[in-house]
């Protein structure tokens, strides 16, 4: 007699949500996949702290909308919530929006890779955020790349030295220096 099957639980954005928190961890299913993350390092934390200091710059700037960070719940779908690391919400109308439901959309998902949330960044809420309309970036530190992936892209570009980003044609774009960005991230820059 052979072992019973085991069949996977596929969870719902309620059911993570439902999950209590627990410090070091965060909680994220995409398309009924559960993804638990630990703690970022100190370089992701520099980074994402960079990259929320730049873009709420420029969103404040040019009246685009509102940067967050991690944890915030995005629920795609009823399978899917996610915590971008960074992420753009835009202005409804003219005013800030209230919260997710109030937004529906992001203009930008940006997402620093660490060795633990690899697969997941990289393939499983990357594939999720284009399939959503939402154009997403990829930061390696280890490489020291940036990828930006399109909604309506095969392929990533892949940026080492200089990134820019508009959310709408007639807005000057947000321009990073990478090297700056990485330098930060590795703690060799205020």
């Amino acid at each position: 007699m052979g072992m019973p099957a085991i069949l996977p639980h596929y969870w719902t954005a309620e059911e993570v949500l439902a999950i209590p928190e627990s410090p070091g961890y965060r909680f994220e299913a995409v398309d009924g996949e559960l993804i638990v993350s630990p703690s970022p390092s100190y370089a992701h934390q520099r980074a994402v702290g960079a990259l929320v200091t730049w873009l709420t710059t420029y969103a404040e700037e040019n009246r685009i909308g509102v940067v967050l960070s991690a944890p915030f719940d995005v629920v795609a779908d009823a399978k899917t919530v996610v915590q971008p690391d960074v992420l753009v919400l835009p202005l409804v109308g003219d005013r800030v929006p209230s919260g997710w439901p109030d937004a529906g959309r992001l203009l930008l998902a940006i997402e620093v890779l660490s060795p633990s949330s690899i697969r997941a960044d990289r393939f499983l809420k990357r594939g999720k955020y284009q399939a959503m309309g939402w154009p997403t970036w990829l930061v390696d530190l280890e490489q020291q790349t940036v990828e930006v992936w399109h909604p309506d892209t095969e392929t990533a570009a892949v940026c080492t030295e200089r990134l820019e980003w508009s959310p709408r044609q007639g807005l000057p774009s947000f321009v990073i220096d990478l090297r700056r960005l990485f330098a930060k991230a590795a703690g060799a820059e205020l």
